[in-house]
């Protein structure tokens, strides 16, 4: 695991910390208004981005007592996002040359005859898989032209990048303040079909460990 003494999301790589990457990659094609989800040592954040702007973001901040994973932790911002479908992404990874314009019309209302999609119908979340690593070697989900369910059948299964599109609404019956797991709702939709999603093929690493932070930094 990696040490604790600062928030995952700060450890360097390649001399800058991780959620530095992501958050350059966002302002590129415009996306500049971010909102950051802290629990512990999340004051470090903070103190590291300022709450003003860095790198031409204007970053707001969701801050928890407890920890509510990662849908309780959207649902709790909820407030400070909007009713447009957003992108969410887990600080730990790294993911250095994802073009993050691909993500701004991902979830459209309407198809391309521009008929509106029944409510009940339409994607609710667009996510990025990521080829199995090594630590992880059975995935999370099955990918079905497109889609994703729930079946793992072996080969066939890729894992979430920790890259996603979502529509607001899917976290509507999250209860404020307790704690959800992102992929108790992602196996949800993932049944009723609509979780739509893509693999992503360029550099992607789970940094959950101070060896994988190692190999990173390792000289080239």
């Amino acid at each position: 695991m990696l040490p604790v003494a600062a928030s995952a999301c700060l450890h360097r790589v390649r001399g800058r910390p991780l959620i530095v990457w992501y958050i350059v990659n966002l302002v590129r094609p415009g996306i500049i208004k971010i909102v950051i989800n802290h629990t512990h040592l999340g004051h470090m954040t903070g103190e590291t981005l300022s709450e003003g702007s860095k790198d031409g973001a204007i970053i707001r901040y969701s801050a928890e007592n407890v920890v509510s994973e990662t849908a309780g932790g959207i649902a709790n911002a909820r407030h400070l996002q909007g009713e447009e479908p957003f992108v969410a992404i887990a600080s730990d990874g790294y993911c250095p040359d994802f073009d993050f314009e691909q993500v701004k019309n991902m979830l459209e209302d309407n198809d391309l005859s521009s008929q509106h999609y029944p409510l009940d119908k339409r994607n609710v979340a667009w996510l990025y898989l990521v080829k199995n690593p090594s630590h992880h070697p059975h995935g999370y989900f099955f990918l079905n032209s497109f889609s994703v369910n729930n079946q793992r059948e072996p080969g066939h299964t890729y894992t979430y990048s920790g890259v996603g599109v979502y529509r607001p609404e899917m976290f509507d019956a999250v209860s404020l303040g307790q704690p959800e797991k992102l992929v108790t709702l992602m196996r949800k939709y993932a049944t009723l079909g609509q979780l739509g999603d893509e693999v992503y093929r360029g550099a992607w690493t789970d940094v959950g460990t101070i060896e994988r932070l190692d190999q990173l930094n390792a000289p080239l």
